[in-house]
């Protein structure tokens, strides 16, 4: 028996989608974004009402992210079970992880707000300051950290090598977004405070 094969099954086809899915949420909030942004199209459909858009649009990401989640615990359940950590360090760490990746991601949500969460930068609902204040005095990423330690603890819960392997895919695919995403969001910002300046 392939050794690699009693840690992950590739075979399964709920692994692939679950990678799909995972690489589809910020690839396509991305490019629907920078469309927002250049054509207003999401606030076109909603009257010109570019906050009843944004939520529109967080209504999305939100339903999505629950359905990626959901691929993913699917995927585990297809794979095999390997106990990775004793006991009773197997289920404290991944609680532990859980816990702490969660307070990341709602303390992020709740220091942005919904349109500062949910990309209604792009909609030109710009926040007056950048947020300092915890976790982003932590961390500068707070969320994509929160959601892969909540990946992360999840395959150590259930005992899934694969989720591992899942997870590292998550951080890349994070890492590749935030290159696109980050830079796109200072320059919304930057052009903001360059006109400013010029009406004063």
């Amino acid at each position: 028996m392939d050794p690699v094969s009693s840690f992950i099954d590739t075979s399964q086809t709920s692994f692939y989608i679950s990678l799909l899915a995972i690489a589809f949420n910020p690839t396509a909030w991305n490019i629907v974004a920078r469309n927002e942004y250049r054509n207003k199209t999401i606030t076109k459909i909603f009257g010109g009402n570019a906050r009843y858009g944004c939520y529109f649009l967080a209504l999305l990401i939100f339903g999505f992210g629950i359905l990626r989640d959901h691929l993913y615990q699917r995927a585990l359940g297809d794979q095999p079970r390997v106990p990775m950590l004793p006991e009773p360090y197997a289920t404290q760490i991944p609680m532990i992880m859980f816990i702490v990746g969660q307070v990341f991601v709602v303390t992020s949500t709740w220091a942005l707000g919904v349109t500062g969460t949910f990309l209604g930068d792009y909609f030109g609902i710009l926040m007056d300051h950048r947020v300092e204040g915890f976790p982003f005095n932590v961390l500068r990423d707070p969320m994509y950290v929160g959601s892969t330690l909540c990946f992360t603890a999840t395959a150590l819960w259930y005992e899934r090598p694969a989720g591992l392997l899942i997870t590292l895919y998550v951080y890349v695919v994070y890492i590749i977004a935030l290159r696109f995403e980050g830079p796109f969001t200072d320059m919304i910002y930057s052009k903001r405070a360059s006109t400013d300046k010029k009406d004063t």
